[in-house]
């Protein structure tokens, strides 16, 4: 495979691993989510560096 391609899937990986972490503690619920102005912007950050060349 390309390493590219490989470098891309474990970026998506990290970034998953990463946002999962947020909720160890917490249950995944996402009305508590849509409330907390906190993390969603810290997760947009997370998902926009995915896209970032």
């Amino acid at each position: 495979m390309d390493e590219r391609i490989l470098k891309w899937l474990y970026d998506i990986k990290l970034c998953i691993d990463e946002i999962d972490s947020f909720f160890q503690e917490e249950e995944k619920d996402f009305f508590k989510y849509k409330n907390n102005l906190m993390l969603k912007e810290l997760l947009k950050e997370i998902l926009r560096s995915l896209v970032k060349p």
